[in-house]
């Protein structure tokens, strides 16, 4: 993984001057960032403090002011199912799965825009060896899955889609502690494969622990940033989100 000194070459995504509003009212405060590829990049911070918010600019799902650039193209103007073609996958916070189709089924949404129909059946084979309970159940209906379940089939089916950045919004919620560490230990098996992954998550210990670099949200803006090491061992961050 990188360690975000490779330089501009290396640079998938750069978020500037990033502004959000809702009724009125200013849900991100003019916040920059970038992500390199390779990169586990995490977003920590309170509910309410705008994580979500950039997650859905970047997919295109809400209006937005500043720049958004994606492997050097703007996506100002480009609609959320294109921006998915480009290559960003987006598992949202609460997972969107379609409980009344089958997991395999599920899967196959991912892939209508993919033009490499040769290469969709290794695809398969390679989400059901990241996550064999899915293959298990490849025939049943994903309204019967458990939570856990669940979510790893909300990211099988960003992976379907070929993204090569992945954005996670809260994907250990609500889940049991055996299944947290499972999670992450794919996502870091996802990044290994080569997909950039920016993570929003409020298990700030485990999101730091795997991440590359970080960046703190309150309120809006950006107030820390570092490596994953760094922020782990700064007295604001141990204090506000890590209850020591």
């Amino acid at each position: 993984m990188s360690n975000g000194t490779d330089g501009l070459e290396s640079l998938q995504l750069e978020v500037r001057d990033l502004e959000v509003h809702y009724d009125g009212i200013r849900a991100l405060h003019g916040v920059s960032f970038v992500v390199l590829k390779g990169e586990i990049v995490t977003l920590i911070g309170a509910n309410g403090a705008g994580k979500t918010s950039i997650l859905r600019a970047i997919s295109g799902l809400t209006p937005y002011t500043g720049a958004i650039v994606f492997e050097g193209q703007d996506l100002k103007r480009v609609p959320a199912h294109r921006i998915v073609g480009l290559g960003i996958a987006h598992v949202p916070e609460g997972r969107g799965i379609f409980g009344n189709l089958t997991v395999r089924e599920n899967l196959q949404l991912a892939t209508w825009q993919r033009k490499d129909k040769g290469e969709i059946e290794a695809d398969y084979d390679r989400v059901f060896a990241i996550f064999p309970r899915l293959m298990e159940r490849r025939s049943q209906s994903s309204g019967t899955l458990s939570g856990g379940e669940q979510q790893m089939l909300a990211v099988a089916r960003a992976l379907m889609s070929r993204g090569r950045l992945l954005l996670l919004d809260e994907p250990s919620m609500g889940l049991a502690p055996r299944l947290v560490r499972e999670i992450f230990r794919v996502i870091q098996e996802i990044n290994q494969s080569g997909v950039t992954v920016l993570l929003v998550e409020q298990n700030a210990n485990m999101a730091l622990h795997i991440a590359s670099r970080a960046y703190v949200l309150e309120t809006g803006t950006i107030m820390l940033s570092g490596t994953g090491q760094e922020l782990l061992g700064d007295r604001r961050v141990k204090e506000a989100y890590l209850g020591t």
